[in-house]
């Protein structure tokens, strides 16, 4: 599943790793989401993991931003028709948009109004996960069926 994530459901993944965003963290990791971006989405993920604060060992962010880059998919965009409130959001939803992703994840949701996301959906952690299961539990009855008729 193709999706686009936001800088701060990163963030909160690997400060949390039992969390909700940790669980999507995890995904990432074993190939079950694939994540879209472009130079300026990984760049911010670089400067952020690497900030003081959050005492993140170099290494291993390191480990995890080449694993994103070898295993997720880099998008060309085109800018926005119209600026969201936060212009450091834009290259998230631009990404999105051009990639036609299933979704973009963060914990911002008001960054990002609806009648501004040209009908891309953007989702919570938590919002993301119920609309994952709901995903994988129609694919798992879809499969059943198809096996039983």
């Amino acid at each position: 599943m193709n999706i686009v994530l936001d800088t701060n459901v990163l963030v909160a993944g690997l400060l949390s790793p039992f969390g909700t965003c940790g669980k999507i963290v995890r995904m990432v990791s074993s190939g079950e989401l694939t994540l879209l971006f472009d130079a300026r989405i990984l760049t911010e993920y670089e400067e952020v993991l690497a900030r003081p604060k959050f005492k993140f060992e170099k290494d291993k962010v390191a480990i995890l931003l080449d694993y994103i880059e070898y295993r997720g998919r880099t998008i060309a965009s085109s800018p926005l028709s119209q600026s969201l409130p936060d212009p450091d959001d834009e290259p998230f939803l631009e990404v999105a948009v051009a990639a036609q992703a299933v979704c973009l994840v963060t914990g911002n949701q008001s960054h990002f109004p609806e009648d501004m996301c040209q009908d891309m959906p953007v989702f919570s952690p938590s919002e993301f996960m119920v609309f994952y299961k709901q995903i994988k539990r129609s694919q798992i009855l879809g499969n059943h069926q198809e096996t039983s008729s």
